[in-house]
C-alpha cells in the first residue's frame, strides 16, 4: 500500500509545546528526561506513530527490562495514541503476542530485555524505544545499539524515556556530562504537560509539604541519590533546581603571551569566550574586591583538576574551573584565574602533587596560602606555600563545607559541584567520599576556598578607591575601551592601586 499522509497541521493541538519541535529530530540519540506526569513517554508513542504513517519500510522495536510490564506501560500507550486520534482503521493491534501493524506495513514489535530467545530472533530494526531505561544495563544498551540497523532509508533514532533516580546512574554519564555526538536530551516536568488533569497536579504538588526530596526527584524530575549523603540532599536538590535555568555570565579560557620559564604576563592576559571552555564565570571581577582561589589537583585515581573562586566580602561562589589538564596548563589557568580576580589569594591542594603551586611560586605570584608544618629533623614550625588535606584538616574543611551548604547554599552557583554533593557519602569504615564511579574534585576544591579564607582581607580597602574623572582624558579613553580583565592592570601601572 502507499504511504499514509498526516494532517500536520493537528499536531500541535495534540502534542506538549515542550516536545513539538522533537518531531523532526534526526540524532541518533533523543533522550527525554523528567518527572512523573511530564508527558515524555506519550510524546514518545505518538511521534513512533507519526513515523509509523509517513514513512516506508518501518519495524520498531519497542522494549522495558522485563517483558510482564510492557503490557500496561509502553503497549497502552501506543495503543492509546492510536485511538486519541482517530487512526483504528489503519492499524492492527494484536493483543495476543503484542504487535502492532499498519496499514501500508509498518510494524511495531514488543520485547522485555529479559527475554533472550525473542531478541535474538528480531532483525531488521529501524527504531528503538527504551522505556524506564534507568533498568538497564550500558551492555543491555550497546547490544540494542547495534541492532539499530535495519536497511529502511529513513533515519534511525533511539529514543530514550526515563525518570533521573540515581545521580550516579551511567546513564547520566553517557547523555548528560558530557555532549555525546549525535544526540539530544530535553528534561521535562509534570508543569510542561498541558494535558494533565487538575487532580493530578494536585497529587504531585503535595508532595511539595508531605515529601520535599521526593517532589525533587519524581515530578521535577532532579537527579536523585541513592543512600546516606554527607550533604543535605534536599537543600542541594532545591538549589539545583533552581539554578537549572539560569545561565553562567560567560565560559571559556584564558589565553595570554608567556615568559621563557612559561610565566603567563599579566598584561596580555585575556578571558577568551568559547563553550567548551572549561572556566565558567558567574560574576565578573569586581575592583578592589578581595578574592580566594582554592583548588584540588589530579590524584588518587583522578585525572581531574579543579578551582573555585568566592568573593571573599560574601563567600559567593563566582567562578569554577574543572578539567582534565596536564599541571603546566592547570598552573598557568590558576594563575591568570588569581590575576584576573584581583590577584586572588590562592591555595592549591599539594598531597599528591606540589608542581602547580611550586610554579606559582617560582613565577612570583605574590599572595599564596601559607601553612604551618613541623620540621621533621628540628621539630621547629616552618612556613610553606599551598594546603594539604590530611586526617586533621580533611574532616575539618568537609564539615565548613557541609555547614556553609546547610546555611547559606544559595552562595554556591556551580551545578556540577552540587551535583558531586549528592554523591559523597560515608562509606563502610566511616569515611566520607564520593561513591564509586563518582568524583569529588570540585568538592574538595571548593572546601579548601572556603577554608583558606581567613588569610585574605573580607572588606573593600577603602584606600584602594580612585576617582577616573581626575585622569587625563587620554587615560580616561583608554581605560574604558580596554576589556574588563585588563582595566585592573592598567590602574596598576598608573599607580591608582596596588593589588588587594
Amino acid at each position: 500500500m502507499p504511504t499514509v499522509k498526516v494532517d500536520l497541521t493537528e499536531l500541535p493541538k495534540l502534542t506538549n509545546e515542550k516536545f513539538y519541535p522533537l518531531y523532526w529530530n534526526q540524532d541518533r540519540y533523543l533522550v527525554l528526561v523528567g518527572g512523573g506526569g511530564s508527558g515524555k513517554s506519550v510524546f514518545a508513542a505518538q511521534k513512533i506513530i507519526l513515523r509509523m504513517l509517513s514513512e516506508k519500510g518501518h519495524r520498531f522495536l519497542v522494549l522495558r527490562k522485563v517483558a510482564k510490564t510492557l503490557r500496561e506501560s509502553v503497549y497502552a500507550e501506543l495503543s492509546n495514541v492510536i485511538h486519541r486520534w482517530g487512526l483504528g482503521q489503519l492499524f492492527k493491534i494484536h493483543k495476543g503476542d503484542l504487535h502492532i501493524k499498519c496499514a501500508n506495513g509498518n510494524e511495531i514489535l514488543f520485547a522485555g530485555l529479559d527475554d533472550v530467545e525473542k531478541l535474538k530472533s528480531i532483525s531488521g530494526v529501524t527504531g528503538i524505544w527504551i522505556e524506564e531505561a534507568s533498568e538497564i544495563t550500558p551492555e543491555d544498551f550497546r547490544q540494542l545499539d547495534i541492532r539499530l540497523r535495519g536497511k529502511s532509508a529513513n533515519y534511525k533514532q533511539m529514543i530514550i524515556t526515563f525518570n533521573p533516580v540515581d545521580i550516579n546512574h551511567w546513564l547520566k554519564k553517557e547523555f548528560f556530562d558530557q555532549q555525546k555526538e549525535n544526540a539530544t536530551t530535553m528534561h521535562s516536568t509534570y508543569k510542561d504537560n498541558r494535558f494533565l488533569d487538575d487532580e493530578q497536579k494536585k497529587v504531585l504538588e503535595g508532595f511539595k509539604d508531605t515529601d520535599p526530596y521526593f517532589y525533587q526527584v519524581y515530578a521535577l524530575g532532579e537527579w536523585g541519590v541513592l543512600g546516606k549523603t554527607i550533604f543535605p540532599a534536599e537543600i542541594v536538590s532545591n538549589r539545583i533546581a533552581y539554578l537549572r535555568d539560569k545561565q553562567p555570565l560567560k565560559r571559556g579560557y584564558f589565553s595570554f603571551e608567556e615568559t621563557e620559564g612559561g610565566k603567563p604576563i599579566e598584561g596580555t592576559i585575556r578571558f577568551v569566550e568559547d563553550d567548551n571552555g572549561a572556566i565558567t564565570l558567574f560574576e565578573d571581577v569586581k575592583e578592589c574586591y578581595p578574592y580566594v582561589l582554592g583548588g584540588d589537583t589530579a590524584g588518587e585515581g583522578s585525572d581531574w583538576f579543579s578551582g573555585h573562586v568566592i568573593d571573599n566580602t560574601t563567600g559567593k561562589q563566582v567562578a569554577v574551573l574543572h578539567q582534565q589538564y596536564d599541571e603546566i596548563d592547570y598552573a598557568k589557568q590558576i594563575y591568570c584565574l588569581g590575576v584576573y580576580y584581583n590577584t586572588a589569594l590562592i591555595g592549591l591542594e599539594t598531597n599528591f602533587s606540589t608542581y602547580p603551586t611550586r610554579k606559582l611560586e617560582e613565577w612570583g605570584y605574590p599572595k599564596l596560602y601559607v601553612r604551618e608544618v613541623q620540621d621533621s629533623y628540628t621539630h621547629k614550625l616552618r612556613q610553606s606555600f599551598g594546603f594539604q588535606t590530611g586526617k586533621i584538616t580533611r574532616p575539618l574543611i568537609i564539615s565548613n563545607l557541609v555547614a556553609i551548604v546547610k546555611e547559606s547554599v544559595h552562595l554556591i552557583n556551580d551545578i556540577k559541584t552540587l551535583e558531586e554533593m549528592l554523591t559523597f557519602v560515608k562509606n563502610e569504615n566511616g569515611k566520607p567520599e564520593a561513591q564509586e564511579g563518582a568524583h569529588d574534585d570540585l568538592i574538595m576544591g571548593l572546601a579548601i576556598t572556603y577554608f583558606i579564607r581567613d588569610q585574605q582581607s573580607m572588606t573593600v580597602k577603602a584606600e584602594q578607591s580612585f576617582d577616573l574623572s581626575k585622569l587625563p582624558e587620554d587615560y580616561q579613553e583608554d581605560y574604558w575601551n580596554a576589556p574588563a580583565e585588563l582595566r585592573p592592570y592598567l590602574l596598576k601601572k598608573w599607580g591608582l592601586v596596588k593589588g588587594v
